[in-house]
């Protein structure tokens, strides 16, 4: 299977509804002291240092290539926990890496190293299949979310006491990934001494609930939102739709039943509230979005780089509208200028555009570049 095909169905299903959890036997713990646990980290690292080059092309058909390098010697880490991509057959992956996983750090995460030294646990996830299963109402046996948390929580656990050594940490997740975060800030983090060493979480693609106006004690306790650029110790959190198309009454995201809760949104754009440019850094080549064609970015011109930027194409803010928060992606196109005038990132599932999925697809991509400055605002007060 083609990592095209691979991704484009993971996204599908990345964030599929909570359903029960089956009886499983015990599997037993992995050792996160063996590099081999870990699809990245220092020393172990070959997934997650490649190319992030992109290129620029801009209103006016003009292009040019942006550079990118690693950090050398960063002063915080950063802790990513992948979405829904295993294609295993069984309900929960297991440790060995496949082509999917390397291209998922590929997309979202290696461009982080910039800011951070990069750990990235393998974990026995709920797998594609196992998720696909439970949408279409005959889950697979044995599917254990449990299992998929323990996992990350002992690599946290293994990683405080033997590599962090007090460095402040930025947790990273999506999707699944976010999820299972979610839960290890609450059990592991809030309130606790090792809280003063959160950089900041980056939760996009997830339910992160809070009470209407408030930026603390839905979700967490103790640990807010972020309400600044360069603020620390914070949560940024968001679920992506088009500004055309809000989340459905039957939305996946950006709707929740919990009384007195609503969902988060943190712009990346304009972390302080309003709209602001989109910093998108979109896949140049590979369509890895279910069922579209690829994007020609520019007419006439050819993209040789792995990502593709379109600045004051897309704006972003975040909207509280219906029922309903979610973080709006404006397309402003201009017929004119040999620039597309749209952006894939939709679920198409039948050639229909899957409203209630809204842009799940692109939540990282579409605001990489404002992830990463956030990022690097916040390292500095480390």
């Amino acid at each position: 299977m083609t990592i095209k095909f691979a991704l484009a169905a993971a996204a599908l299903l990345m964030a599929a509804p909570v359903f029960a959890q089956d009886k499983a036997a015990a599997a037993p713990a992995n050792d996160y002291n063996n590099p081999a646990s870990w699809l990245c980290r220092p020393g172990h690292e070959a997934v997650c240092t490649t190319d992030q080059r992109s290129t620029i092309v801009r209103a006016d058909g003009t292009t040019s290539t942006r550079k990118w390098q690693a950090a050398t010697k960063p002063k915080v880490d950063c802790f990513y926990v992948y979405p829904t991509v295993s294609l295993d057959r069984s309900p929960n992956s297991d440790m060995i890496p496949g082509p999917e996983e390397a291209a998922v750090v590929n997309q979202q995460l290696n461009r982080f190293a910039s800011q951070c030294r990069i750990y990235a646990p393998l974990y026995r996830q709920v797998t594609i299949p196992a998720l696909r299963s439970a949408i279409t109402g005959a889950p697979m046996a044995g599917i254990d979310r449990e299992l998929a948390y323990t996992d990350v929580r002992d690599a946290w656990r293994s990683y405080l006491a033997h590599d962090n050594h007090g460095r402040g940490v930025i947790l990273i997740g999506h999707s699944q990934g976010s999820g299972v975060l979610k839960r290890l800030l609450a059990e592991e983090i809030d309130g606790k001494p090792v809280q003063k060493q959160l950089v900041s979480a980056m939760l996009p693609g997830t339910n992160f609930l809070v009470p209407a106006g408030k930026v603390v004690g839905g979700d967490l306790k103790f640990i807010p939102l972020c309400t600044a650029k360069g603020q620390t110790g914070c949560v940024i959190s968001y679920v992506t739709f088009r500004s055309d198309a809000p989340p459905p009454a039957n939305s996946r995201f950006g709707r929740t039943q919990a009384p007195g809760m609503t969902v988060a949104c943190v712009n990346p754009a304009a972390i302080g509230g309003g709209s602001g440019p989109a910093d998108a850094y979109f896949p140049a080549q590979a369509n890895t979005l279910s069922e579209q064609a690829p994007t020609i970015w520019a007419r006439g011109k050819q993209i040789t780089t792995p990502f593709v930027q379109v600045p004051g194409l897309v704006t972003a803010q975040c909207i509280d509208r219906g029922g309903a928060q979610y973080l709006a992606l404006t397309v402003h196109p201009n017929p004119a200028d040999p620039r597309t005038d749209q952006i894939p990132g939709d679920v198409v599932q039948g050639g229909k555009v899957a409203l209630d999925w809204g842009l799940h697809l692109i939540d990282i991509n579409a605001n990489m570049g404002g992830l990463v400055s956030a990022a690097a605002a916040q390292r500095s007060k480390f």
